[in-house]
């Protein structure tokens, strides 16, 4: 794609959101035009008032003072005019950045996880945050500068050519030389702003992730490697920041050489005109007023356009992340269970998030209602990934999932998960109350539900010594919560729902051994004539289950109770005793 291309392309799809108000639009270039007009009235009357200045004892005072009066009403029309006119502009300008952030934001909840994984939040972060503030300064400037510099080249014309021709060609013969130079520069520095804009993503990705891992960088002490890392992206941030602002700053300077070159030629060419008596001086003073008013918005059309390439710039990696492909759409005619008994069959399974590493290959199992599986493995075996594919975070490649007889493929993500209650080794507590965390999946749960969810999860007792117990406020991702608790949360927010379905994906990894045996015993009943599925690492909480599936290299190599499995002496039973063996 042509890089001209490219921005008319971005530049139509920003018309398309400023389309929507252009009621809005209508009034502000009405308003322009007032603005417009009655600045370039008021030369015509100062030019008016010197020519009633003849010479000693020859000035018309009555008639200067009804001149300043009427520039005193034309600037007072003209400047609630333009303040009118910013209102609208602004009110257009943050209605539109609103509705483009509302919809990238949207569509980054449609986004399929692969997506998500594979890049970087800090990136997805800037573009929605920092790329639409600067969209937002450059189409305000298009807007607030762009609709009265027109006008006033336009009008200005009119009037010089109504004053005087002769002196009117001058300028127009001048001028083109600043568009030419205008537009040179424009275009050789969108790609400068559009590595600007990118650089500037890689560096908020890097201190978001940075922040986020504090602990891990201090504990391994990698501060001074993420500093090199940061000062490198810093550099070349810097770099393109300079290299575009250089060559996007050359606009103005050129573009006022130019109109210098215009006022220069305006005054001498109109100096011999008026002395060969072909033109007042009043209508001299107007023109060169005029030729001044007609170069200035060259200059700030300049500047607007400078802005324009950087929000244009901003604006296409915006819509990039609008644009990206969401999850695969639920299917019209949607089908769910007739009975929900849980029961799951999996038949020629396949997946790898790399196409070119194949990591599930022709899985196949089936789990009969209320029962409980487990899935061991090393590391990177599957164990996760098996569960999203249950979730429908992802689809596979091959095969079909069903539950009770209806591929998940045919059903609502929506209406699979709400039958699904999942609990995950890493806690998402969200800003708010502990009461408005653990009722998220249930909102009109009652406080006595609420409390005996907490009680079930053995979280009651903590939440309790909290300063104002439930309605103690907790900040992003649990605040000042341990690991621990922020997990029981968690349980309790499972607990409050009780789905048909639980998927448990090492749900008591941050609990002490104590407190571990309580929510056991809490998970049992919970799971009683439950379908469950528990990823686990620690083996010694999954020797009461049903089945226990083991898994290596994306396959199932083995599949039984524990006895059975450490009967048996194969794989199981190697993972079992290195973690009991004394």
């Amino acid at each position: 794609m042509k890089k001209g291309n490219n921005q008319k392309e971005i530049f139509g799809k920003v018309l398309r959101y400023v389309r929507r108000y252009w009621i809005g639009l209508v009034f502000s270039l009405v308003l322009a035009t007032i603005y417009v007009a009655v600045s370039l009235y008021i030369p015509i009357v100062v030019g008016r008032a010197i020519d009633q200045m003849i010479g000693p004892k020859q000035v018309d005072f009555s008639g200067i003072l009804h001149s300043l009066m009427i520039i005193g009403i034309s600037a007072a029309v003209g400047g609630i005019a333009q303040w009118l006119m910013n209102l609208i502009n602004h009110r257009i300008t943050y209605h539109v950045t609103r509705n483009i952030r509302d919809e990238a934001f949207r569509h980054i909840q449609q986004l399929p996880l692969s997506y998500l994984d594979s890049h970087p939040h800090g990136d997805i972060v800037s573009r929605v945050v920092a790329d639409v503030d600067t969209f937002a300064d450059g189409l305000l400037m298009g807007f607030t500068q762009l609709f009265t510099g027109v006008m006033t080249i336009v009008g200005t014309l009119v009037f010089m050519l109504s004053i005087s021709w002769q002196i009117a060609l001058v300028v127009l013969l001048i001028t083109p030389l600043s568009l030419l130079v205008a537009d040179f520069i424009a275009k050789n520095t969108y790609s400068m702003f559009r590595t600007q804009t990118k650089t500037r993503g890689e560096q908020t990705a890097l201190i978001d992730e940075a922040i986020g891992q504090m602990k891990v960088i201090k504990a391994f002490k990698h501060e001074e490697k993420v500093m090199e890392q940061f000062d490198e992206v810093n550099d070349r941030l810097e770099k393109a920041s300079v290299r575009a602002i250089f060559f996007s700053s050359l606009t103005n300077p050129c573009t006022r050489f130019v109109n210098s070159l215009v006022y220069a030629g305006v005054g001498l060419v109109g100096a011999m005109i008026a002395i060969a008596g072909g033109i007042t001086v009043g209508n001299l003073t107007s023109f060169l007023s005029y030729a001044n008013q007609y170069t200035k918005p060259f200059n700030e059309i300049s500047g607007v356009v400078t802005e324009l390439q950087n929000a244009l710039a901003c604006a296409g990696r915006v819509f990039e992340l609008i644009e990206t492909p969401g999850m695969t759409e639920d299917v019209e005619t949607s089908r769910m269970p007739e009975n929900s008994e849980g029961r799951v069959e999996i038949e020629n399974l396949s997946f790898s998030y790399d196409k070119e590493k194949p990591l599930i290959c022709n899985f196949n199992l089936s789990v009969a209602p209320g029962e409980r599986v487990a899935i061991v493995g090393p590391t990177g075996c599957g164990k996760t990934t098996f569960i999203n594919l249950l979730m429908r975070f992802y689809d596979p490649d091959g095969g079909k999932i069903c539950l009770d007889g209806v591929d998940t493929r045919e059903m609502k993500r929506g209406d699979l998960r709400r039958n699904v209650g999942m609990i995950l080794q890493d806690t998402w507590l969200m800003s708010g109350t502990i009461r408005e965390n653990i009722a998220m999946g249930k909102p009109d749960a009652t406080e006595e539900e609420i409390v005996a969810a907490a009680k079930q999860a053995h979280a009651h007792s903590f939440i309790s010594r909290l300063p104002k117990g439930y309605d103690t406020v907790i900040g992003e991702q649990g605040g000042a919560l341990s690991q621990g608790q922020k997990q029981l949360l968690c349980i309790a927010r499972v607990m409050l729902c009780l789905p048909p379905m639980l998927f448990l994906d090492e749900a008591t990894s941050s609990i002490d051994t104590r407190t571990e045996m309580m929510i056991q015993n809490a998970f049992d009943a919970m799971m009683h004539e439950r379908t469950s599925f528990i990823v686990a690492h620690r083996l010694s909480t999954i020797r009461e289950v049903d089945m226990i599936l083991v898994m290596r290299d994306g396959q199932i190599v083995e599949r039984g109770k524990h006895t059975e499995l450490l009967e048996k002496g194969g794989f199981y039973a190697e993972l079992y005793n290195s973690q009991f063996a004394h």
